[in-house]
């Protein structure tokens, strides 16, 4: 029977998992399919390591100045918050979601470099509201960025409640809006 791995040395950078002269154990499909044919591993040998020596510093020093510049852009993004303005129904329900490349596009207009996939978004958020949003630049280096989603005109706050009844029944109730502040009489 054949292996489910195979040991292959890494002649590129890798994300996910690992640098430039690197050992590492990899499914044999992921080998064949991918890392052999982009030319991003080879078999391990002494020769070939000892040739990838000054790549490998140049890499772990190259990998040094991102962690350095990513714990910096987590220190800025500390207690970060944002305003985010979206067209919505009557409800407040957006018509299109809020996804990690829009906050990724917003983070950057605000001057933080952030990938859309470093934004960790469960899913596309879909109505008016608060929200916090993780943002996770390395698997140590993590923040939680407050995001607020506002209408882009004013809406009715007459929203809908679902409610279940005491024989199990679903009831829909109507929230009034809230009173308008009586105006100062002077």
């Amino acid at each position: 029977m054949a292996s489910k791995h195979v040991q292959l040395l890494l002649t590129e950078n890798v994300d996910n998992l690992g640098i430039v002269g690197d050992v590492v154990r990899v499914r044999t499909g992921y080998a064949r399919n991918f890392l052999l044919p982009m030319g991003f591993a080879t078999t391990p040998s002494d020769d070939k390591l000892a040739d990838l020596a000054t790549k490998r510093a140049q890499a772990e020093k190259d990998m040094a100045a991102l962690r350095s510049k990513r714990e910096a852009l987590m220190a800025r993004m500390v207690d970060l918050e944002m305003t985010l303005e979206r067209a919505v129904n009557d409800q407040g329900i957006l018509y299109g979601s809020v996804t990690q490349q829009d906050l990724s596009r917003a983070l950057n207009t605000l001057g933080f470099a952030v990938k859309p996939r470093e934004v960790r978004l469960p899913h596309g958020i879909k109505h008016l509201g608060e929200f916090d949003v993780t943002v996770k630049l390395d698997s140590d280096l993590e923040t939680a960025v407050k995001v607020y989603v506002v209408a882009d005109r004013k809406v009715e706050d007459e929203r809908e409640e679902m409610e279940i009844d005491n024989e199990g029944n679903m009831v829909v109730k109507k929230k009034k809006p809230a009173a308008e502040p009586a105006a100062a009489e002077g």
